[in-house]
Order: structure tokens, then sequence, then C-alpha cells
């Protein structure tokens, strides 16, 4: 995971509403676009932004694709930024 990559991800607002739904927990592509009123094409182009960065998880279940959060690469930005602050997060 390159923190650029992170930081990228976490720049949009919409890539950021996309992290605090999944934060309720795992949820299908299809529920995620009606939930966040998207279409799918403008949905799949933030989850590949967000797949790149390792923020999310993708599972397939049959027909259906889950995303969830990828918390460990949130806690490694959260140390790069705190370390950039001088420890003081």
């Amino acid at each position: 995971m390159a923190i650029s990559d992170t930081l990228s991800a976490l720049g949009d607002e919409t890539r950021r509403r996309i992290l605090i739904e999944l934060r309720k927990g795992k949820i299908s592509s299809g529920d995620l676009a009606k939930t966040l009123d998207m279409s799918p094409q403008a949905l799949s182009y933030h989850l590949a932004k967000l797949k790149k960065a390792d923020l999310i998880y993708e599972t397939r279940y049959k027909n259906f694709i889950y995303y969830e959060l990828n918390l460990s690469v949130l806690e490694e930005a959260i140390l790069w930024l705190s370390d950039l602050q001088g420890g003081k997060l």
C-alpha cells in the first residue's frame, strides 16, 4: 500500500461517503449503489479507486459482490499522519 494511493482515495468526498457506509458492515454493490443513490457505473469507478488503495475488501458469493472496510490500511494511514505531526494525534 502506498500512502499516496490512500490519501488520494480519501481525498474524494464520494469515496469517503462509501467508506462511512461500509463502516456499518459488509454490503453488496447493488445495495451500496441504492443507499448512496449512485449509478452502478459511478459506484464501480469509486470502488476501483478504493480497492487500488487497499481500503476495502471484495468478496464474491454467487452473483453478488460484497464490500467491507480494510481497517488495517486505515490504521497505517492514521499512524503515518500521527508521525508527520510528531506523534500528537
